[in-house]
């Protein structure tokens, strides 16, 4: 395999941008995000007895997809349950819902905020709630 700048050589030994892998990974990072989301959201309603298995499975997934990320420099960042404010590398879909005086909490991530090396590759969608003292 040849040296290369700003390029991986694949199998065939077509050049593949570095930019173009990182993007794949962080759309696969996405996708498995909201997948082990759904599934979670799906068995915490099954019975207890029957929910412990796919609950073990979903957060090995997620360990495993954690892992693979950490490999190549990216981190999933969760932010449920945190204080919000203004310069977060989030867009909360529902500010307009709230008086700028309210203290508000990350209510529900929709999408996760992702970092690389370099800073933030993907900014959280989240929605929000008031924090109740």
């Amino acid at each position: 395999m040849g040296e290369t700048v700003d390029s991986v050589d694949t199998s065939n030994g077509s050049p593949v941008a570095a930019e173009k892998i990182l993007e794949s990974h962080l759309a696969l990072a996405l996708e498995s995000w909201k997948m082990s989301t759904l599934l979670l959201t799906v068995v915490s309603q099954l019975d207890v007895s029957e929910s412990q298995k796919y609950l073990a499975r979903a957060r090995y997934f997620r360990k495993r997809v954690s892992d693979s990320l950490d490999e190549v420099g990216l981190r999933l960042v969760h932010l449920d349950g945190q204080p919000f404010d203004s310069g977060m590398a989030a867009t909360a879909l529902n500010l307009e819902d709230f008086d700028p005086t309210d203290e508000l909490l990350v209510d529900v991530v929709i999408e996760p905020l992702v970092m690389g090396p370099s800073g933030v590759l993907h900014s959280a969608i989240v929605s929000l709630r008031k924090e109740f003292p």
